[in-house]
């Protein structure tokens, strides 16, 4: 944290599209953690693949939402600021 401080980044900016990052890579290869999680409480019927093909709108959503978030750091920090 003291490099994105000393980077000018703020810190709460940079700790919410940290955290969207990880979330995204907890649904994409090499891992996806989380699908592993899915395949393990669904019922037999529902295979791997179809888990796997379920999970690129999800992914682009959430791409979609860390880029706005880090073209528009007003949007993380509109709530934190209300509360501060």
């Amino acid at each position: 944290m003291p490099i994105a401080i000393s980077l000018g980044f703020d810190p709460i900016w940079f700790a919410i599209v940290f955290i969207l990052n990880m979330q995204m890579a907890y649904m994409t290869p090499p891992f996806g953690w989380c699908l592993i999680l899915m395949k393990g409480i669904a019922p037999p019927e529902v295979t791997t693949t179809d888990i796997w093909r379920s999970v690129p709108p999800f992914v682009a959503m959430q791409l979609l939402v860390l880029v706005m978030v880090m073209v528009f750091p007003a949007l993380a920090l509109w709530l934190p600021g209300r509360m501060m």
